[in-house]
């Protein structure tokens, strides 16, 4: 019973998760390349390269969703609901960062592979239903049309 009521939320839902999952396979490419980028070829310790990659995917992420996934929900209020963006990603961020920093520094996984497995995959699905929830209830609240 519970799970028919999960598939038919779902099923109402489809095109606005396949837009979103769009944008976020996008953002997540420019995650993955400027995390790898700071984390191998600048040198950069694994927290300061995520924080740096999950900023410029951010941006990636505020305008596919702004402007094509929640379009029709979008505030009057655009600079309030960029800050409501901002800080849900933030919140976000620091899903995957505490992922990655008890992989790296408390469980002593400290290869590349191993940040990227704990920020990557682990970190990031978490934060993306968390940021999904958060967009979808919080920061584009507008009437849809």
């Amino acid at each position: 019973m519970l799970l028919g009521k999960i598939v038919n939320a779902l099923r109402g839902r489809l095109p606005e998760l396949a837009k979103f999952g769009s944008v976020g396979a996008l953002a997540y490419v420019v995650d993955l390349g400027v995390f790898n980028l700071f984390r191998v070829l600048v040198g950069t310790s694994p927290i300061i390269a995520k924080t740096i990659s999950v900023a410029v995917a951010t941006i990636v992420a505020w305008l596919g969703n702004r402007y094509w996934t929640f379009s029709t929900r979008r505030t009057t209020t655009s600079g309030k609901e960029l800050i409501q963006f901002g800080l849900v990603n933030v919140l976000g961020l620091l899903i995957v960062v505490a992922c990655l920093w008890v992989s790296h520094y408390l469980l002593g996984f400290t290869s590349v592979l191993a940040d990227n497995v704990s920020a990557n995959i682990i970190g990031l699905g978490l934060g993306t239903l968390f940021r999904y929830l958060g967009y979808q209830r919080w920061v584009f609240t507008g009437k849809a049309n």
